[in-house]
């Protein structure tokens, strides 16, 4: 892929979340990475979605972070981004919203159980949150610390990224992701309906359980795997 192809591709992602209601203002943004090239690109920061061209997403080193291409100052939430893309190598992009529910379930430092089959279609499960970050993380290396707060949840032995694309950040909002820009900008909008759904379910069965094994087992494995069998073959 082309550094153009790249740009194209981020471009419009971003754009994506504008049309799914899942951003307002600028606040929030998509990024991907190409690992052949060996770099990742991402929305420009506090630039409006409405005037956001192709030619303005920046390219930037995996390895050292440092701007390849693009004149504006990337998002201030680029040292996440490299963090995420560094440790978790299965994914290819990354959206980050603050989108209305999931946000709310994330400054409520509240997971998002899984009660039905619409959010297992795509989350293995519990839409995990991240524990509160220290004041010396806050204070010194935010946004780096912002990524490692979330992979603490996820990589060998513990939750599979693969399998539970997205992560509440305790009092900040969600982040989503996947092999492709588009497939990240998917489950950051069934991550926010999900939550709109588990909020309602909540508030008319409050000792509401989670979904039974074998009901998720069915959703998501039809989906996802080798042995999926949901939509046309590729």
């Amino acid at each position: 892929m082309s550094y153009e192809q790249l740009k194209e591709k981020v471009c419009k992602a971003n754009k994506a979340l504008v049309d799914a209601g899942l951003v307002v203002l600028t606040w929030g943004n998509a990024g991907a990475v190409d690992r052949e090239l060996g770099v990742m690109a991402i929305k420009p920061s506090g630039v409006a979605y409405s005037v956001l061209r192709p030619e303005d997403i920046v390219v930037l080193s995996l390895a050292d972070g440092k701007v390849i291409e693009g004149s504006g100052r990337p998002s201030s939430d680029t040292p996440t981004y490299l963090h995420l893309f560094r440790s978790l190598t299965s994914i290819g992009a990354i959206v980050h919203t603050h989108s209305t529910f999931a946000t709310s379930f994330a400054q409520a430092g509240r997971e998002i159980p899984c009660f039905g089959t619409t959010q297992a279609d795509n989350f293995y499960g519990t839409i995990p949150v991240t524990r509160a970050m220290r004041r010396e993380e806050i204070e010194s290396e935010y946004e780096i610390n912002t990524g490692k707060v979330i992979v603490e949840r996820f990589g060998p032995g513990l939750i599979d990224p693969e399998k539970v694309p997205g992560v509440l950040v305790a009092s900040h909002a969600p982040f989503a992701w996947g092999p492709t820009a588009e497939k990240a900008v998917e489950n950051a909008v069934v991550m926010e309906f999900a939550a709109q759904m588990a909020l309602w379910s909540l508030v008319a069965n409050p000792a509401l359980g989670p979904i039974a094994q074998p009901l998720l087992n069915k959703h998501f494995l039809r989906k996802h795997g080798p042995g999926a069998y949901y939509g046309q073959p590729k």
